[in-house]
């Protein structure tokens, strides 16, 4: 799935508890983070027409899409919130990143990825499904639409939006004009 997907999945999941800043940043990233492995898609686009190009996108994405890597996210996790609240929501979150995954990342090719949940340790327990979908696929589109939906509902009601992890200052402005847009009354600062 789309990284924008899986974020506001992880926005939505860390507004569904209250958490502080740093648990609500952190349970959004969880949920982002198995993701960070793509970034290797720079180094084999920018080499697709050499001689030796890298495949570190095609060989590698999805490398860290496992359970030794959920316990690493877990553990520091805790270490930067010491809230078992928050790991725990990590956790799981890291969990619907690969469940999301499992269920809406078929490329146009027609590639399933896999999920290689027990990696570095044994492939044997490799999850796919042959019913996933491709990325832009109307289920995908569908579950971002409803997610920001969701997040818009959050900022109405709660007066928070994912910009508050970069900027209170920005959050307060974003909130407001949505207030406003909306015609809901009291905006969050005077």
């Amino acid at each position: 799935m789309s990284p924008v997907t899986h974020f506001l999945t992880g926005w939505v999941l860390a507004n569904s508890v209250r958490l502080d800043r740093r648990g609500v940043a952190a349970v959004t990233v969880a949920t982002v983070i198995p993701d960070i492995d793509g970034i290797g898609i720079v180094a084999e686009v920018m080499t697709r027409h050499t001689a030796h190009p890298w495949l570190w996108f095609s060989e590698y994405h999805h490398i860290l899409h496992n359970l030794a890597f959920a316990v690493v996210v877990a553990i520091l996790t805790f270490a930067l919130t010491r809230s078992w609240l928050t790991t725990g929501m990590a956790f799981i979150a890291f969990h619907i990143h690969l469940l999301e995954d499992l269920v809406g990342s078929r490329g146009p090719d027609g590639y399933n990825w896999p999920v290689p949940y027990l990696q570095p340790f044994t492939s044997h327990w490799t999850w796919s499904w042959g019913g996933q979908w491709q990325l832009n696929a109307w289920p995908n589109i569908a579950l971002t639409i409803i997610l920001l939906a969701v997040t818009i509902w959050i900022a109405l009601v709660r007066r928070v939006s994912p910009v508050f992890l970069f900027s209170e200052k920005a959050d307060c402005a974003v909130v407001d004009v949505l207030r406003r847009r909306f015609r809901i009354s009291s905006p969050r600062h005077p």
